[in-house]
């Protein structure tokens, strides 16, 4: 697969989202960070207005939520006009039955990870996902310094795809930048989310190409897509 470029609104103008959201029209996904003030100290957008993205956009949207109780307020989002919906495996009761709720109604299920979440508890999980998110910032807020210390997370979930032939996507979510994105690439990561990188370009529909060629070129030398 080639590499995906997720540009996040969180780092939009939010009294522009529509405008915003055309702006990037060339990236592959709309990454759509929804935080609820209770799993994250930070609280952004919930369903009325992914709705209306929905609707003012042509690129699907990947909503991330970063929320308590997914279990109850996931399948909304997917109902709401998301392509992708992703559920944190901590606040999630049961992330199994949820990625299957999810999938039936017609999303992609994704399932992220805090920093501090080992993915090998999870390697089971694996099968019943579309995509997995490693965080490489806490979630909760944009603009943060990339966590170099999640490249060998990246790299041994990597492993764990290729171990069980899985098609599922590695995304990458914080400080992913034109300085870290070849990184994350090497390491084995094929769906990338950049907020300020983009949005905080003076032309964000060529920051998406740019970066975009930067992660394929990388991928193209790493040694986990060789044979792919």
């Amino acid at each position: 697969m080639a590499p995906q470029i997720n540009p996040s609104i969180l780092s939009a103008d939010f009294a522009r989202l529509a405008e915003e959201a055309k702006a990037v029209q060339g990236a592959d996904w709309l990454h759509v960070d929804v935080m609820d003030n209770h799993f994250v100290p930070n609280l952004t957008l919930g369903v009325p207005v992914v709705e209306s993205l929905a609707r003012a956009t042509d690129t699907p949207l990947d909503c991330h939520l970063m929320i308590e109780a997914p279990d109850r307020w996931a399948p909304q989002y997917v109902e709401a006009g998301a392509g992708s919906v992703t559920f944190h495996v901590e606040a999630a009761t049961a992330p199994v039955r949820l990625a299957r709720e999810i999938r039936a109604k017609g999303a992609r299920a994704a399932m992220a990870l805090r920093p501090a979440t080992p993915v090998e508890p999870y390697e089971d999980l694996l099968p019943e996902l579309d995509m997995l998110l490693v965080m490489t910032v806490e979630p909760g807020f944009g603009g943060q310094a990339f966590l170099d210390i999640m490249l060998p997370k990246i790299r041994r979930t990597r492993e764990l795809i290729s171990k069980h032939g899985l098609q599922l996507w590695l995304q990458v979510d914080g400080g992913v930048s034109a300085a870290t994105i070849e990184r994350c690439a090497e390491a084995g990561a094929d769906v990338f989310v950049a907020g300020s990188a983009v949005y905080g370009a003076e032309d964000p529909a060529e920051a998406v190409r740019a970066l975009r060629t930067q992660a394929a070129t990388a991928t193209s030398a790493a040694s986990w897509s060789c044979g792919h």
